[in-house]
């Protein structure tokens, strides 16, 4: 089919009365394109969306830097031992009331909630991860200085403690 359009038998009219069924398909298909979608994740009515479930897991963390230690060549079979200051907090947002009276001040704090009904949560601000107190990385290679270095060098750079917070002990063979 040849598409042939002479502005003088009928114009643009006869053009679209003969192609609107492919029209009114193509903009179905555009606004199918851009109709939002469920894509699983809940989202508030305030546009925070819920707080994921990620907790910090020393022993995992630990282990995993043991393995991979282990694979440094001249190092042998290590163990990881990590301290922390704190643990994980996760800091909420409240509203603060202050009252002034004759007899003195008082301060009322409450936790902001979302979500209506019997679900609600509490408005996450943010999220502090625990703070590494220091190391200690026990290795069969742990008598040689160079691995020494290696392993200080490896857990400073994985945790962020300084080199003076991370020590290095030979194991038993």
């Amino acid at each position: 089919m040849k598409l042939q359009w002479k502005p003088s038998e009928g114009g643009l009219w006869k053009l679209l009365d003969q192609y609107k069924y492919v029209l009114i398909v193509i903009a179905v298909g555009i606004l199918l394109l851009l109709w939002p979608t469920g894509d699983g994740k809940r989202q508030a009515a305030d546009g925070i969306l819920p707080e994921p479930q990620e907790d910090f897991d020393l022993e995992a963390l630990e282990e995993k830097l043991s393995r991979t230690l282990s694979q440094v060549e001249g190092a042998g079979q290590v163990t990881v031992t990590l301290t922390v200051k704190s643990g994980m907090e996760r800091v909420l947002a409240s509203d603060r009331t202050t009252s002034v009276t004759d007899r003195g001040s008082s301060v009322e704090e409450e936790t902001v909630l979302t979500g209506s009904g019997g679900s609600q949560e509490a408005v996450l601000l943010s999220r502090r991860y625990p703070t590494f107190q220091g190391a200690l990385v026990v290795c069969q290679g742990g008598d040689d200085p160079a691995i020494r270095l290696l392993m200080t060098q490896a857990v400073s750079a994985l945790t962020g403690l300084g080199a003076d917070r991370v020590t290095v002990c030979k194991g038993a063979e």
